[in-house]
């Protein structure tokens, strides 16, 4: 069992560097995390872990179309089981992200997960401060998880 699940889609180098940022946060923690693409992640993975980050791209205002596929997969096998998960997000936004973060949070609710932060944005062009953003989610998830703050 992983404690913590991450599931970013990374079209671009520079969105798995984001991914990467929030991989080397939680392990610095020394917590046990699963690293996947949203496509390699399957119910099995969710059922199975006490928290997940997920980070998607802005696409046409709304979150990916891999981490929507991923919540169509995952959906009604984690309904009832899943319930309190701990959750964060980021949204990495070329436009504002309202729309990705919007689409993301309505399904989390109806999966009734815990969202432990407000959803990371990181918009506009492209900026090295984001990956120190990154890491730091996944470190404070990390060290959340590895307590029992969440």
């Amino acid at each position: 069992m992983s404690q913590l699940l991450i599931i970013a889609n990374t079209p671009s180098p520079n969105t798995l560097q984001l991914r990467q940022a929030v991989v080397a946060g939680v392990a610095a923690t020394g917590l046990d995390y699963l690293e996947l693409d949203p496509s390699a992640a399957h119910a099995g993975h969710v059922l199975h872990c006490r928290g997940i980050i997920l980070g998607t791209t802005e696409n046409f205002g709304y979150m990916s179309g891999a981490i929507k596929d991923f919540f169509e997969r995952i959906y009604y096998p984690c309904l009832e089981q899943t319930q309190g998960l701990s959750v964060a997000t980021y949204v990495r936004a070329g436009l504002d992200g309202t729309g990705a973060i919007n689409s993301m949070e309505r399904i989390l609710g109806g999966l009734r997960w815990n969202p432990v932060q407000e959803p990371l944005l990181l918009k506009g062009e492209h900026q090295p401060v984001f990956l120190e953003y990154c890491r730091e989610l996944g470190e404070a998830m990390g060290e959340g998880l590895k307590l029992g703050i969440f």
